[in-house]
């Protein structure tokens, strides 16, 4: 390929996508609803969904639910990657400089930084009106009930959500879409996508989850496991790595496989407590939150971000001054 004038190698274009889809990000936030492809995957999986899981109540068949669950998985999966390989094959022959620009375009509803980061600023900025609201706020991010949390426990919920899917949302995309491009970070957010919808252990919504969305959880956990580490370890960065082994002990206290990590980290990180009544409680040495530290931790994730946007752009430099 030639960029400028000069052959350059698909890494190029690849941290030049990078670099447009997180302007784009930070730009103009979420496409349209209408046009929003995980909307789109969302409409296929609640479909879907409604057929391969059982209703509440009804008599279990947990290999039918299992394989079903599995089969519609695969069969979503298969479509996206295949849409998203004939999107990059239709842009093998344009200019370096219109796929960066195209691939950017179609990566950045893969990823969502600004969206994320917004939504936590308004759990804060709802908790500073009432405790109420900050419930009710808080609720829009979380699937717990939130009606008898206290207000450092919302805030607890908010940290927590914001550390979890700042690698669901933002580092895993990039990471599989470095590994096996556009197909790569579709691939990953239709699975993301689908644990959570479908990954439940139990009722939801008026179906039951056990079985059907057994398959769902699994491949999100393998997806998520080496992307939730190198979250974590781009949380700790700033304190140059000190207390690694604290984040790795906090990881282990969740259920999830994965969450742990960048949780633990945020937490162990800022010297904070997060926890799940009932269910987990990380740092447990930490204080309880403030307002500040909510502040604080969308700081400490923001510089991840631009972290990531550094490697994009140091891998980018490096690929075009080889060429000269």
């Amino acid at each position: 390929m030639d960029f400028a004038g000069l052959p350059t190698p698909d890494a190029a274009v690849l941290a030049g996508a990078v670099l447009v889809a997180l302007a784009l990000d930070r730009l103009f936030g979420e496409p349209p609803v209408r046009l929003h492809p995980v909307v789109a995957m969302g409409h296929f999986l609640g479909a879907v969904g409604r057929r391969v899981s059982r209703a509440a109540g009804a008599v279990p068949r947990p290999g039918a639910e299992f394989w079903l669950g599995a089969l519609g998985w695969c069969v979503g999966a298969a479509l996206v990657a295949a849409l998203a390989f004939a999107a990059g094959w239709a842009m093998e022959e344009l200019h370096p400089l219109a796929q960066v620009a195209l691939l950017g375009v179609l990566l950045k509803p893969m990823l969502s930084w600004r969206m994320l980061r917004d939504e936590v600023r308004a759990v804060e900025a709802a908790l500073a009106e009432s405790l109420a609201s900050g419930r009710q706020r808080v609720g829009w991010l979380v699937s717990r009930d939130v009606t008898a949390l206290s207000e450092s426990q919302v805030r607890e919920a908010a940290v927590s959500t914001l550390a979890e899917n700042l690698n669901d949302s933002v580092v895993a995309p990039i990471f599989w879409f470095a590994v096996a491009g556009l197909p790569g970070a579709a691939l990953y957010r239709f699975a993301n996508t689908a644990d959570a919808m479908w990954g439940y252990r139990g009722e939801r919504g008026g179906r039951d989850w056990t079985w059907a969305g057994k398959w769902a959880a699994r491949v999100d956990d393998a997806l998520s496991w080496l992307p939730a580490r190198l979250t974590a370890l781009l949380i700790a960065l700033p304190a140059m790595g000190r207390g690694w082994s604290a984040v790795a002990a906090n990881a282990g206290l969740t259920p999830s496989p994965n969450g742990g990590w960048p949780m633990g980290a945020l937490a162990v990180g800022l010297g904070i407590r997060l926890g799940k009544p009932g269910v987990y409680q990380l740092n447990g040495q930490g204080r309880a939150p403030r307002a500040t530290d909510t502040a604080r931790a969308l700081r400490r994730c923001g510089q991840v971000v631009a972290v990531l946007a550094l490697l994009a752009g140091g891998v980018l430099a490096l690929s075009l001054g080889g060429q000269l």
